[in-house]
């Protein structure tokens, strides 16, 4: 078992990455009023609904699970007014618990319907994908998407804690893997040289299964490091976005089917690394091991898109202040810096 505490005053909480943990999830829970209210989706409640709902009921708590359709296209605000009659049906009080338990669109959809309903009630994030492991399921960034773009109706509202199944990413297919080793390899890019160089000596999903636990865990480490710094995304946490900026102009260019969240981001990575390498921002060379990289993970380095309809689509990024779009870049391997501009830079990908 590895523990990372993220430290935030009367927010703070704890994820625990722990081999087999979902089947004792109930002695890592806290719940005053004794109902929780359990969210999963399609794909992942067959495979451990009844194992966490069983560990939660033999530590006394009453449970309700209520499905989503697996998939981005459920991560809408249409989806938010049935979850909250389930929950009053279901007689959920502000002393009572929310679980997600499923990928990333799981968490931030619970985790805004938590922040909200009865304008709050605590939430715990079980995360099954590895994306979310590492990434969306730690910091308390929740949301919806709009048409217009992602994650663009949220708040920031932390879980009570994080538990972290690592044997849960045995039953993930391929693609599930490939789409979370994006964000862990941008662990390695924008903070963790020594990762990095960890992840290239790892010639196989076998292999990294081995290390999963300490790869989980180092990357939570990292990623509280920042959220303790900046909770609110005003400024270095902004840094955890690598990639992300062109990443979600794409998602959004597929209609957020085609092609997935890591994926995506993968691809951002590469095309902004190649043009602020080529702008003298970045070391030379370091658009070549980043694109090795996520070559011998399976992610693609470029994508056949209108870039001029891509760039249209960052107009909605999150990222941008006033007239400014900031992005994240590498000034090597390992360090990174925020650089003010705007969506003109990605012009020289056409």
């Amino acid at each position: 078992m590895r523990k990372v505490h993220v430290n935030l005053g009367k927010n703070s909480y704890d994820i625990i990455v722990e081999n087999e943990i979902l089947a004792k999830a109930g002695e890592h829970i806290h719940c005053a009023g004794g109902k929780i209210f359990v969210v999963s989706d399609t794909n992942v409640a067959p495979l451990y609904a009844n194992t966490l709902i069983d560990s939660l009921n033999k530590a006394g708590y009453e449970c309700e699970l209520y499905l989503i359709k697996a998939g981005e296209l459920s991560k809408n605000i249409q989806s938010i007014c049935p979850m909250y009659e389930a929950m009053l049906s279901f007689g959920l009080t502000r002393k009572d618990l929310v679980i997600a338990l499923g990928g990333g669109v799981v968490g931030d959809l619970t985790g805004f319907v938590a922040s909200t309903y009865l304008r709050g009630v605590d939430f715990v994030q079980i995360p099954t994908s590895l994306l979310a492991q590492v990434d969306s399921s730690v910091g308390g960034k929740v949301a919806v998407d709009l048409a217009q773009g992602k994650n663009l109706v949220g708040s920031f509202f932390q879980p009570k804690a994080v538990l972290i199944d690592t044997a849960v990413l045995a039953t993930l297919p391929d693609s599930f893997y490939i789409d979370g080793m994006a964000e862990v390899i941008k662990y390695g890019c924008i903070l963790d040289k020594d990762l990095f160089e960890k992840l290239d000596s790892i010639k196989d999903r076998a292999s990294f299964m081995e290390q999963a636990e300490a790869i989980i865990a180092n990357c939570c480490q990292l990623k509280a490091n920042i959220v303790e710094r900046d909770e609110l995304d005003k400024g270095d946490r902004m840094l955890l976005n690598f990639g992300h900026t062109y990443g979600h102009a794409v998602e959004k260019y597929f209609n957020f089917e085609r092609v997935s969240h890591g994926v995506a981001v993968g691809i951002g990575m590469s095309v902004v690394t190649h043009l602020s390498e080529k702008a003298g921002l970045t070391a030379i060379g370091s658009a070549a091991r980043l694109d090795k990289i996520l070559t011998q993970y399976g992610l693609d380095t470029h994508i056949e898109a209108d870039q001029d309809e891509i760039i249209a689509n960052m107009a909605n990024d999150k990222k941008n202040l006033g007239k400014e779009l900031v992005i994240v870049l590498i000034s090597e391997i390992g360090k990174s810096f925020l650089y003010p501009t705007t969506s003109e830079f990605f012009r020289e990908c056409k």
